[in-house]
């Protein structure tokens, strides 16, 4: 039989057996084995709590408390029928008796009930309540960390490999906590079951004694008390190593090192402390009546150890030397290495003025670090787009209360979130005390005035949004409107990796056959640039794949790609089902398509100057008149027009979104709410 098969069949044959030795009498030779091995197996079960790196290395624990429990309780039954029966419960209950309480029934007694306090009143109640709490903590953090998990999942941080180990261990966490709660309990009852068992074993043996034996009264007292509390002690000694392994195991937090490793590195951190701690015992020396010896030996030693403990600046430098590669020297600070990690450009930059920097500070309330996260799972569920991580530093070039959002280190946008504020945006605001502002996305009015009176604007009618909403807000404009941007030739080979794990054979026709990654970072970004999401790349691969065999130039994959997501581009601009377009007369359009001529960057207007304005003005004029009136329009036309009529008008009006009539015949339903005609361009 195997090892493997010896260790499934121990556990259930142990446990029988622990069940029948509550029952059926032992020898006190076998008993004597039996109290060696609990006390052993409490001393290992200790051990294993102190180096295990973190409680879930150890989750069989409860039940091992459980069966633990049991065991001892099986023992004490056992002993206390030796010792009612025979007087006597073997040389190990015996010799606890005699020689480690020296005789003496009342030093016995004495030491009984102090265990009994140590480990009912201090250790057990404080590993329970611990226990209750972490289990309490730990179901309520439940959701945030799967969140957490779902979050870099989605950002591409991590595969779904480990997404799925994670989420395995949150649940065995939940579960581990919630059963030392309930083990917990077995710790606290077998403590109460000891004194019980105690008080039964010192009354039973006493009326044995004098009424069945004969005994006299104090020769029976004598007799039964020691063999009962030799009893009791030889059960509360592995009882107490097992609260203290209780405790040790409920109040461990997650580390990379066991109990005795991070004890040494975070005490070996504190050399000022202990310098401190050992030149106090040397003080001592100095109170009279105080011996002096045992300070001095003491004091001295501690003053040796805090003397070979490292430095913090030795430490910190011994840090950065450990995380280099084996056999590589730190680069100095004029070597090209380190001034090329100097000159490294972030790709995406938020800047925040010194006085702002409580909005990162979780000590302080801050919380804009997490909604940086759920930016970037928001933005990669919308866009399929996994931005790159957001920098986030203080600027002293910066004005007070400003913030910059940088992308590859140019600024690109601007905002203000003075501290102790919140914007209120409304009209009704003048009765207010603060300062004008203006919420940096839709441009509109409002005012920064303090947090005190948030629930002041909020009856006045004005909405009121905090300063982390606002700077969040604003950088999740900046991300959508320069997406394309963003996504560089890496983050495109990282989607085809990910794509090629399901769909092999779309990528495999597609790349490197007939597009390489360059030609598919161009389309994807084309795609982010008019608001398109990438998100659906099977769709888009198989577009490529088909026009790329028959035209390979940049417009015509982009229109192919559109083509395929065009129920998507339509559901996007849609209002309860219904798009609102735009349209040009067909006398205009077919102009417009005469006028078409290939470029380097694809096919353009060849009109004159003054029918480009007039062009463009009517189009503004009608789509600012729909925004009045709640509408968001777009321009809809030829998928020949589409491509240059969007670059021509993306200056002048970037809102209005031109989809092709494919594209806008996938909606439900169409509303018409303006024509613009080669009269209506000529007159602008």
């Amino acid at each position: 039989m195997s090892a493997k098969s010896l260790s499934k069949m121990a556990v259930p044959i142990g446990v029988v057996s622990i069940i029948l030795l509550m029952v059926v009498p032992v020898p006190a030779v076998l008993l004597d084995v039996l109290i060696a091995t609990n006390i052993t197996f409490a001393v290992v079960i200790v051990l294993v709590a102190m180096y295990v790196k973190r409680p879930l290395d150890f989750a069989v624990f409860p039940s091992l408390l459980l069966v633990a429990t049991l065991f001892r309780l099986a023992l004490n039954i056992s002993a206390t029928r030796l010792v009612l029966t025979d007087g006597f419960a073997g040389n190990v209950i015996n010799a606890f008796g005699h020689f480690v309480i020296g005789g003496s029934l009342v030093i016995g007694l004495v030491i009984f009930l102090i265990l009994i306090v140590v480990q009912f009143v201090v250790i057990t109640n404080g590993a329970g309540r611990v226990a209750e709490v972490g289990a309490r903590f730990t179901l309520d953090a439940m959701p945030g960390k799967q969140m957490a998990v779902d979050a870099d999942l989605n950002a591409g941080l991590i595969d779904e490999d480990t997404a799925r180990t994670r989420r395995a261990d949150i649940g065995a966490e939940a579960d581990f906590y919630g059963a030392m709660d309930g083990a917990s309990k077995f710790v606290k009852g077998d403590a109460i079951a000891a004194i019980i068992i105690t008080l039964i074993n010192l009354i039973g043996g006493f009326v044995i004694g004098v009424v069945q034996k004969g005994m006299p009264p104090l020769e029976a007292m004598q007799t039964y008390s020691l063999l009962t509390i030799g009893d009791g002690l030889v059960s509360q000694i592995p009882a107490l190593l097992l609260s203290v392994a209780t405790g040790l195991i409920v109040t461990r937090s997650t580390s990379k090192g066991d109990m005795a490793s991070d004890m040494a590195t975070q005490f070996g951190r504190q050399k000022r402390a202990i310098q401190i701690a050992g030149g106090a015992a040397l003080a001592m020396c100095l109170i009279p009546g105080l011996p002096k010896l045992p300070f001095l030996l003491v004091g001295g030693g501690v003053l040796l150890l805090a003397q070979r403990l490292p430095t913090p600046e030795a430490e910190a430098e011994g840090d950065e030397l450990a995380a280099l590669p084996p056999g590589q020297a730190p680069p100095a600070p004029d070597t090209p290495e380190a001034i090329m990690g100097e000159m490294r450009v972030d790709q995406l930059e938020l800047a925040l003025s010194p006085d702002l920097v409580d909005l990162v500070d979780t000590n302080a309330g801050g919380d804009l670090l997490d909604r940086i996260r759920s930016l970037r799972r928001k933005v990669a569920l919308d866009l399929g787009l996994v931005l790159p991580p957001v920098r986030t530093r203080d600027s002293l070039d910066l004005p007070v209360s400003a913030y910059a959002v940088r992308i590859g280190g140019v600024e690109v946008a601007r905002g203000e979130a003075p501290p102790g504020t919140v914007l209120a945006i409304g009209d009704s605001l003048d009765g207010l005390p603060g300062r004008a502002g203006k919420e940096p996305v839709f441009g509109l009015d409002g005012k920064w005035v303090p947090h005190e009176l948030r629930h002041q604007a909020e009856l006045a009618g004005a909405t009121v949004v905090d300063r982390g909403s606002v700077i969040i807000t604003h950088l999740s404009e900046i991300v959508r409107t320069h997406a394309s941007r963003l996504l560089g030739r890496e983050d495109v080979r990282a989607l085809t990796e990910v794509l090629n794990r399901t769909h092999p054979v779309v990528v495999e026709e597609l790349t490197p056959a007939l597009l390489s990654m360059g030609e598919i970072q161009r389309v994807l970004a084309a795609l982010l640039d008019e608001g398109v999401s990438i998100r659906d790349l099977v769709r888009i691969f198989e577009a490529l794949s088909l026009e790329a065999k028959a035209n390979p130039s940049v417009d015509a994959l982009v229109e192919s790609c559109r083509a395929a997501l065009g129920p998507a581009i339509a559901a996007q601009h849609a209002v309860d089902g219904t798009v609102s377009v735009l349209t040009l007369d067909p006398r205009l359009e077919q102009g417009l398509l005469e006028s078409l001529r290939p470029g380097e960057s694809g096919a353009q207007l060849l009109i004159d100057a003054e029918a480009i304005e007039g062009l463009v003005g009517a189009l503004q004029r009608m789509t600012e008149s729909a925004e009045q009136r709640g509408i968001s329009p777009v321009l809809v036309a030829s998928p020949q027009l589409r491509a240059p009529l969007r670059r021509l008008v993306r200056l002048t009006v970037p809102r209005l979104a031109v989809l092709s009539y494919g594209e806008v015949s996938a909606a439900a339903r169409i509303e018409t709410i303006g024509v613009v005609s080669g009269a209506d361009a000529t007159a602008a």
